[in-house]
């Protein structure tokens, strides 16, 4: 019997995944974020990361376009922010409510405040298959702070437990 698309989606949130917010400049002012579990390291020699964005994205047209896009691992903290930057438009005024603060690295690329993990990645590679393309791209800098990560399973955000 063939699998559904309904049924993979429930099998693949099985698989408990940390949670990234991909940005990329928009254009000369602005910055666009798009939330991401479909993420992993790829290579120690050169570094590199891959993450999978849907044809139909936003974000897919501005990482092919613009190359340099950053990889911010949230923190537990963090879940206002997934599903902000889980949405196609994003909204400056709920932006500021929510208290998102962007920077850009010394190459230009827009980092999110507040992540545990900030990679500054540029675009190496693409690798187009059925409705995503793999990103693959170089790491050429990180910034780590401290804290623990929002973990997505189930279809749900959530926390790891705190071990005694």
């Amino acid at each position: 019997m063939p699998v559904t698309t309904g049924e993979f989606r429930k099998a693949m949130g099985q698989f408990a995944t940390g949670v990234t917010v991909i940005t990329v400049t928009r254009d000369s002012e602005r910055v666009h974020g798009m939330t991401a579990n479909s993420f992993t390291s790829v290579s120690l020699d050169p570094l590199q990361v891959l993450v999978c964005v849907d044809h139909r994205a936003q974000t897919h047209q501005f990482v092919q376009e613009r190359k340099l896009f950053g990889i911010n691992i949230l923190a537990e903290n963090q879940e206002e922010l997934a599903r902000y930057f889980a949405k196609p438009e994003q909204d400056p005024e709920i932006a500021a409510r929510l208290g998102v603060r962007m920077r850009s690295s010394d190459r230009g690329t827009p980092l999110l405040d507040g992540a545990i993990v900030q990679l500054d990645c540029r675009l190496a590679n693409v690798v187009q298959s059925g409705d995503h393309s793999i990103f693959i791209a170089d790491v050429h800098g990180l910034e780590m702070h401290e804290g623990r990560p929002l973990v997505f399973h189930a279809g749900q955000y959530k926390r790891l437990p705190i071990a005694e």
